[in-house]
């Protein structure tokens, strides 16, 4: 039997690299040879803290890589071409997906937390989750898809044409800078970012974000206070998972503006009543959001668009990349994120 290289999980704080067999692709199915795999801030909670749906488990999954086999009854796709595979595998079945909105459908498995994802040299995919990259897209920018694509998808949820408006947002990880980029290429006039970490706030003015301040040298409502002239902003983007940047989007959110939950949250969020009288006296709309929209059908889906706009040259995000390690070296990466021991924004781990 094949064997391949992963790291797989065996239960909370036990991840190994380890040979596993190899996956055979089944009717429908497309063995992908993996390039490149993003570690999602939902990856060192579910390896170290949290654990995930069945043990043992192979997580990961943002990543892009090339066909390696089709299993029967796959057509379009050869061996080598580069694919964005799309991790979330929907049932097809119930409402949600009968109306194409897979991310919603209420029977879905995924890679990566309920069955075997990318921190892998292979990974088995529905051909349907396949998402042919164009020319001129690296592996890397096409392991972004997926992170990307989500940050698309939250600013998509305001419902809003973005021009001329003021977005804030709140955390300059990976997600946040994603969102703020699209914010630009959306038309936003005015973009405030806040984090408490000074080497992400440099990133971010690396990036053309000038107005990138330090949450704990400056009150993050007064800075927007003072630069939208008390109108608050009219998008804030949760990017934190934190509750005290929840109580800030919420408490900097103008008239008629939107909050968008964005952010993983790491703990309960208590929100104080004279906000709650504020934001009900703005008319502030809260706005959930989750993973991204893949269409089959359309080309106008957050996946396409994130790719098409990579292709085009309007959204990088190279610069997002700190850190591309090998995958016999990924575990001393994820213990060293964990334990904040090197500062990181987007790692990659590759077979």
């Amino acid at each position: 039997m094949k064997t391949m290289h992963a790291l797989v999980l065996h239960r909370v704080g036990d991840v190994r690299f380890e040979s596993i067999p190899c996956p055979e692709p089944g009717p429908g199915q497309v063995r992908v040879r993996v390039g490149y795999c993003g570690v999602c801030g939902s990856d060192i909670p579910r390896l170290f803290e949290k654990g995930t749906y069945r043990f043992p488990l192979v997580c990961g999954h943002e990543f892009a890589g090339t066909v390696d086999l089709c299993g029967p009854d796959v057509a379009g796709f050869e061996k080598g071409q580069i694919v964005a595979v799309f991790p979330l595998i929907w049932c097809g079945h119930c409402p949600a997906c009968e109306r194409g909105h897979y991310a919603q459908c209420l029977n879905y498995s995924y890679l990566g937390s309920r069955e075997n994802g990318a921190f892998a040299e292979y990974v088995v995919a529905p051909a349907r989750n396949l998402l042919p990259v164009p020319e001129g897209v690296s592996l890397e920018e096409a392991a972004m898809t997926e992170p990307a694509a989500v940050a698309l998808h939250a600013l998509r949820r305001t419902g809003r044409n973005l021009t001329g408006l003021t977005v804030a947002v709140f955390g300059c990880g990976p997600i946040g800078l994603l969102a703020a980029l699209w914010a630009r290429l959306g038309g936003a006039v005015k973009i405030l970012l806040f984090d408490v970490a000074e080497e992400k706030l440099a990133l971010a003015r690396s990036l053309g974000f000038s107005m990138a301040f330090s949450a704990e040298e400056e009150d993050p409502v007064s800075c927007i206070e003072r630069e939208t002239r008390s109108q608050g902003a009219d998008v804030c983007i949760e990017a934190a998972g934190v509750p005290a940047t929840l109580i800030q989007a919420c408490s900097a959110c103008g008239r008629g503006g939107q909050v968008v939950l964005l952010g993983n949250p790491s703990a309960d969020v208590v929100l104080p009543a004279p906000l709650l009288s504020q934001m009900m006296r703005r008319e502030v709309t809260v706005v959930g959001t989750w993973n991204s929209e893949y269409g089959v059908y359309t080309t106008s889906d957050d996946w396409h668009t994130t790719l098409s706009a990579m292709a085009a040259g309007q959204f990088n995000v190279q610069p997002l990349i700190s850190h591309k390690v090998p995958l016999v070296q990924a575990v001393e990466m994820l213990q060293a994120m964990r334990q904040r021991q090197v500062p990181f924004v987007k790692v990659l781990i590759s077979p």
